[in-house]
């Protein structure tokens, strides 16, 4: 995502118009368009500014990323109970659909065996709960997807 993008997008969440911002940082409604398509970007101080009235960090505001920031809502709005009625798979599947078809094609028995005993090991070694192996797991797994695709790219 381009920093415009990130500007506008943090703008956007913060229920904002392009008049307000301009008005609260001196600057005309122009010079807040221009930063939100890449025509211009706003100094430093500016941007501080920005995060300010955006309500986050710099850090923040420079890799803003709308999808990810409404998924740490839902996370933190979703407790144990409601999670546990949420159909992951056909949650998910929507956007992989192997994850409704795998189920036809893959051997579930020989992986299903294997991330068991990588459970056991976990629960055993770490005295980890079998949730919080399952997450470690999940974790691992994805990194080392991530790692992967790093290398190859």
């Amino acid at each position: 995502m381009s920093l415009g993008n990130s500007l506008q997008e943090a703008r956007k969440k913060s229920t904002l118009s392009q008049e307000t911002v301009a008005e609260k940082l001196g600057v005309s409604r122009q010079t807040i368009s221009k930063w939100e398509t890449d025509d211009a970007i706003p100094d430093i101080y500016q941007s501080k500014k920005l995060a300010k009235l955006y309500n986050l960090s710099l850090d923040e505001l420079i890799d803003f990323n709308l999808d990810q920031n409404e998924i740490e809502e839902v996370i933190k709005k979703t407790d144990e109970k409601k999670e546990e009625k949420i159909n992951w798979t056909k949650a998910w599947g929507k956007k992989y659909p192997i994850l409704v078809t795998y189920q036809k094609e893959v051997n579930i028995k020989k992986y299903a065996k294997e991330i068991r005993r990588l459970f056991n090991d976990l629960e055993q070694e770490y005295g980890y709960s079998e949730l919080d192996a399952m997450l470690v797991l999940k974790d691992i797994l994805g990194h080392e997807y991530l790692d992967n695709r790093k290398k190859e790219g």
